[in-house]
């Protein structure tokens, strides 16, 4: 595991869940401490960590989880593909680490860490049973929804480095497709994270019930 990685508060006792979020390009884990610290806050039972990308980049102190010089839609499938591996080294490290399973796992992207935490939820076995996405996007919209997680995207209406659009795109696809998923379009936020924002992570995470959990039921 990338020993750059913070983990921002890990219970005494046993964990109930795992939370693991991942910064966009050209950060680091602490720039996504502030929302790291509120779920701490939201859930005492779990551990959260912030999960440092692999590739350093040119900007001081900034890592990627693939390389975007030259990319284009085509080729953003491949590099995509090309990081997942590591990518999901990291998720099955740190629940190993934690001893939960996919199950009582969720993982918070932001910009190029949604794109890799929202294509992880595409795999035939999804690390997690929740992902949310903040100002990112798929690589290319999904042939079919994900069975067993919950996709909860975010996203500022004003963002002029990932436009919204993708967001809106996509939750209109997974639901046509019979996925479980939320969207929220924030009117005047740009390409970042406000208390608004953070505060309806916590929400979508705490309230919302998995379509699965409801079919399980009936």
């Amino acid at each position: 595991m990338n020993p750059r990685s913070i983990v921002v508060h890990k219970p005494e006792t046993r964990s109930s869940q795992l939370i693991l979020l991942f910064h966009g390009l050209g950060a680091n884990a602490q720039d996504l401490l502030p929302l790291a610290q509120r779920l701490a806050q939201a859930f005492p039972d779990g551990t959260v960590v912030s999960v440092s990308a692999p590739q350093p980049t040119g900007y001081p102190g900034g890592y990627q989880w693939f390389d975007i010089d030259g990319i284009t839609e085509a080729s953003r499938v491949e590099r995509i593909a090309a990081a997942m591996p590591g990518f999901l080294g990291e998720i099955r490290g740190w629940q190993q680490t934690v001893d939960v399973t996919e199950a009582a796992t969720a993982l918070v992207g932001f910009s190029q860490g949604t794109t890799m935490a929202l294509e992880s939820s595409m795999l035939p076995s999804s690390p997690a049973a929740r992902v949310v996405g903040i100002a990112g996007r798929f690589a290319c919209l999904p042939e079919t929804a994900p069975s067993k997680t919950t996709i909860h995207l975010l996203h500022g209406e004003e963002d002029a480095v990932v436009p919204c659009r993708h967001t809106i795109d996509a939750a209109r696809r997974l639901l046509e497709l019979g996925g479980d998923a939320t969207s929220d379009i924030f009117p005047l936020a740009g390409h970042g994270i406000d208390d608004q924002m953070a505060e309806r992570v916590v929400t979508r995470l705490k309230s919302h019930v998995p379509r699965r959990l409801w079919d399980e039921v009936r």
